[in-house]
């Protein structure tokens, strides 16, 4: 239990500390290894040197005359003795040996020594076969790294041998010496190995928003997760636009596979996403109808910023189908909600006056404006069964009905109207749009204007080709100046706020159907708005 403890205590919980681990441990790695090959090749070549050295001495000691004369005279005057520890002194080494054919020594440092044999057992190649080499051998003085190189009289005829030594203990002192300065060369190297360790683990720290390593790793799981739970398609991107993720959503509504889209540049595999705008402005973008695949995907493009730089960008979509499919669901319940609104407060009011006039007794009164809500109420519903068999416009246009009666506007629909040839692709709840919201800016033209005659119509037909709608009003009209501008968001002639959207969505519309709207006003009475959709589907939308 107190290894396991101690091991928990070690453990690093930080990237730093991580860091400092990692890069410390391959420093001193690499250190090591190469301390040893510098050490190795430092000693390898100090031997060799002082090998060769000791050769060369032993080689120019073994060619003097004076030397071959007194192994032949056995040397009686103690000549090589003083010219060996001449030479000795002057080279440094541990000792000059000469000895004669039998190993008898006839120079030593130690004058003792003179006259006994030499020592070692590594005399056999020179003395019998004549050879010159180095070797490492336990002498009278100790282990030595020693040259042997005989000396030949007549006839190549084998007189001694002359050995120049170094004790190996100065050898290993020599090595020592030379290695100090690579020592210190590679102790500096790991000096600045361990602080840039230290600086790269503190730039890693900021550049991972001081995230530590546990940490990183939840978010990378749970931003997995969190992409994989999102219904849309959601793919991010790099500053230069190439694919760094895509969830599964993504790759079924693109039809690629993950090796085709990770990794690509988004302008090659989806080049009618069109993110280059968000890319080089760093602008979002919402809602925006991208075909991909031949699907109509809806957009929002925002773009990831740093700085003020744009560093990548984040792109979700979904099938505009669903879209639509939602919208026409929330478009049916807003009409019918709107129709049931209208006809609750106007029912209110109506049943308020019939208790009013009964009250007062005035019952001939009561009955006829019985007689007049439940015609008018009664001859509308029955045309629109008739005329306008689709429920999501014949709803819209009983709610505007109602909706007119509250704001006490006048409000006729022509009955030689007919709406029966709708053709499947025109998605009703697009008309809805186009219809309540010129409805809808109309009665606000005629509520506002002041008149007692002040009154909107309504018309329609799909005979022909077309499928058209007119709404005219009897309001104030539109200014010349204005009427080039009302179909653009924000404009509006009623003050700012939530205002200038109406005619913005029903131009919207016209554009996704293929249709188109004209205006005409005066510009002091009255104002009529066209709308015309094709029902042959064109090529695109």
């Amino acid at each position: 239990m107190p290894k396991l403890k101690f091991l928990d205590y070690i453990k690093p919980k930080t990237i730093q500390a991580y860091l400092v681990y990692m890069v410390t441990g391959m420093v001193l790695v690499q250190i090591g290894i190469t301390w040893f090959l510098v050490s190795d090749l430092t000693s390898n070549t100090l031997k060799e040197q002082i090998g060769l050295r000791a050769m060369q001495t032993s080689q120019t000691i073994a060619e003097v005359p004076m030397i071959r004369e007194a192994l032949l005279a056995e040397d009686p005057g103690g000549n090589i003795q003083v010219m060996a520890e001449n030479i000795r002194k002057k080279i440094g080494a541990t000792y000059v040996v000469v000895g004669d054919a039998t190993g008898k020594r006839y120079s030593h440092p130690v004058q003792e020594l003179v006259g006994k044999y030499f020592v070692g057992g590594d005399t056999g190649p020179v003395l019998k076969e004549g050879k010159s080499y180095v070797s490492e051998a336990v002498g009278t003085l100790g282990p030595s790294m020693r040259s042997f190189v005989p000396v030949l009289g007549d006839n190549s005829k084998i007189l001694g041998f002359v050995s120049v030594g170094y004790l190996t203990e100065n050898v290993q002192k020599n090595i020592t010496d030379h290695l100090n300065r690579p020592l210190w060369f590679i102790f500096g190297l790991t000096l600045i190995g361990l602080f840039s360790t230290a600086y790269i683990a503190r730039h890693l720290k900021r550049v991972t928003l001081n995230l530590e390593p546990a940490e990183i790793t939840n978010l990378y799981l749970e931003r997995g997760a969190v992409l994989e739970t999102i219904r849309e398609g959601v793919i991010a991107t790099d500053d230069k636009g190439e694919i760094r993720l895509a969830n599964k959503a993504a790759l079924n509504y693109t039809c690629f596979n993950s090796a085709e889209l990770v990794g690509k540049m988004m302008g090659d595999v989806i080049p009618c996403a069109g993110l280059d705008h968000a890319l080089t402005t760093g602008e979002s973008e919402y809602d925006q109808e991208r075909i991909v695949n031949g699907q109509e995907l809806i957009f929002n493009i925002v773009p990831v910023l740093q700085g003020g730089e744009v560093k990548g960008l984040v792109a979700s979509f979904r099938r505009k189908d669903e879209l639509d499919r939602v919208s026409h669901e929330l478009s049916s319940i807003q009409a019918y909600s709107e129709l049931l609104r209208g006809q609750t407060h106007e029912y209110s009011n109506k049943l308020h006056t019939i208790a009013g006039l009964i009250q007062i007794e005035a019952y001939q009164e009561a009955l006829d404006l019985v007689k007049c809500e439940s015609s008018g109420y009664e001859d509308l519903i029955m045309f629109l069964n008739k005329a306008v068999p689709h429920p999501v416009i014949a709803a819209i246009v009983l709610g505007k009905f109602n909706r007119a009666k509250e704001l006490k506007v006048p409000f006729d629909v022509d009955r030689e109207g007919t709406m029966v040839d709708v053709p499947d692709w025109i998605k009703q709840e697009k008309i809805v749009t186009i219809v309540g919201n010129l409805l809808d800016n109309a009665f606000e033209a005629v509520v506002g204007c002041g008149k007692k005659d002040c009154k909107v119509q309504l018309s329609f037909t799909d005979l022909g080709n077309d499928i058209v709608f007119e709404v005219e009003d009897s309001g104030p009209g539109i200014p010349p100046d204005r009427i080039d501008h009302v179909f653009e968001k924000g404009v509006s002639s009623k003050g700012t706020g939530r205002r200038g959207l109406g005619l913005y969505l029903v131009k919207q519309r016209l554009d996704e159907l293929g249709g188109f709207v004209s205006v005409s006003s005066d510009g002091a009475e009255g104002t009529l708005f066209s709308v015309i959709i094709p029902k042959i589907k064109r090529s695109g939308i």
